[in-house]
């Protein structure tokens, strides 16, 4: 590493590179095509911001290209480029959909080093000629299993004709979709594989657990999690339509939630990750747009609301817990046939059950021990839900006026009469509706 850059490097208190950034290092300073994969957390950004950052020269035209699969990521992989780059006064700038197009071409004008974007909104400005690639040096694809698919794949595919023909070519991800042979067969140049992910030791212990509920219970316990003490979770759906309901139940019942969706405006999401990041939304409601390579710091939980569908979404789902060697948990809810079948397709992780326990999430049942006899296994969900039940009702009993369920005994006690300035009140029945005006009349005269 030179060593402008060990010295920032030993500044952010980082102690050594990890697996990844010590594995592709010297091939990408030395212009070659490679696939890096490496778990969720272990430092793929900085893998490759380092080595380009130190090869890009000052002032001149755009030298680095990154693809990002979302506009949060593209714009946090702008910041760790923006913040390494004021090592050697690299000025980068990031391209993304939903946001203003004629502020990103006057940034354009300044000639930024280093750009990171979508990979749309990347091919639009080209085609308009905004930005041009005749001095791109290196085209980063992150998170390449997820780009290299559909329609995103061809776009890639078209950027990269843009650049030049001998254009470095590098592919990160956690998970692999594509061999270094067919990398090399659809981008026609050699890529060689760099596989760290049984190798690097950056992961924390995340506690893979279970949570039997029924679906129509779910908001509910999603809402006694909210009420945790420290407790703050991505919450993961299948379906926008789905979050969006969950998060209007949420809103009307007060619970401190926000949502992340593709069809808001890049100014509604970036504020929901401002406030999730700063502490003050304690659930981030959000689709797979949220699973790949958002990095936030110390994040407790992650919360399947809807199971995912495959191996490769629970891998980038829980990848958001547990990164940088910190704890970690994720919260699977379902019914008995959900929870077996995530069993079956990721057989090789350990699921626990959880419990609501003392106001903290947890793996461990409570035991609770007796003089007399064997050990009593309790569940404290259960526990938990009776105490809510009987607390409501004493509340309801104690603002209500119980009647007497049996008849009284013996003959009733005579009422005595209230008495004002010494004498009793009139009994007068003055019935306002009655026919019978003659006969009220004649019961007023009876009292009188």
């Amino acid at each position: 590493m030179d060593k402008q850059f060990e010295q920032f490097f030993q500044q952010q208190s980082f102690k050594a590179p990890t697996a990844i950034q010590t594995a592709v290092y010297e091939p990408l300073k030395e212009d070659r095509s490679l696939i890096g994969l490496a778990p969720t957390g272990s430092g793929k950004t900085l893998a490759f911001a380092i080595p380009l950052l130190e090869k890009t020269v000052p002032g001149g035209n755009t030298q680095i290209l990154v693809l990002s699969p979302s506009q949060e990521l593209a714009v946090q992989t702008t910041d760790v480029f923006r913040q390494w780059g004021t090592v050697n006064h690299i000025k980068a700038t990031s391209l993304t959909g939903g946001a203003n197009m004629q502020r990103q071409i006057e940034r354009l004008k300044k000639h930024p080093e280093v750009v990171v974007g979508t990979p749309g909104r990347m091919l639009s400005l080209i085609h308009e000629s905004r930005l041009k690639l005749k001095d791109v040096q290196t085209i980063v694809v992150d998170e390449a299993d997820e780009l290299l698919n559909g329609e995103t794949l061809d776009e890639v595919r078209e950027i990269v004709m843009s650049a030049p023909v001998d254009v470095q070519l590098a592919f990160f991800s956690a998970t692999q979709a594509n061999t270094a042979e067919k990398l090399s067969e659809t981008f026609g140049v050699d890529v060689e594989q760099f596989d760290v992910r049984k190798t690097d030791d950056t992961q924390g212990e995340v506690i893979h657990g279970l949570v039997r509920v029924a679906a129509s219970k779910k908001v509910t316990y999603l809402r006694r999690l909210a009420k945790l003490k420290h407790f703050q979770a991505l919450v993961f759906f299948n379906h926008v339509s789905t979050l969006e309901h969950v998060a209007a139940e949420l809103k009307h019942q007060h619970v401190s939630s926000v949502k992340l969706a593709g069809h808001q405006v890049q100014t509604e999401r970036a504020t929901a990750m401002r406030l999730f990041r700063k502490g003050d939304a304690k659930l981030l409601l959000t689709t797979e747009m949220a699973a790949r390579g958002l990095d936030i710091a110390d994040l407790p939980a992650v919360v399947n609301f809807d199971l995912p569908q495959d191996a490769t979404a629970y891998t980038h789902r829980t990848g958001r817990t547990g990164r940088m060697g910190n704890t970690g948990m994720v919260v699977n809810m379902g019914d008995d046939h959900d929870l077996r079948d995530l069993r079956k397709l990721i057989p090789e992780v350990t699921f626990k059950p959880l419990f609501l326990l003392h106001g903290k999430l947890t793996d461990q049942r409570e035991v609770l021990t007796d003089d007399e006899g064997p050990e009593v296994t309790v569940n404290t969900e259960e526990i938990a839900e009776t105490k809510e039940v009987e607390t409501s009702a004493n509340k309801v009993a104690a603002t209500t006026t119980e009647k007497p369920t049996t008849k009284p005994t013996g003959k009733p006690k005579p009422v005595k009469a209230a008495f004002v300035g010494g004498k009793p009140k009139k009994k007068i029945n003055r019935k306002k509706h009655s026919k019978k005006k003659g006969m009220r009349h004649k019961n007023i005269e009876r009292y009188e």
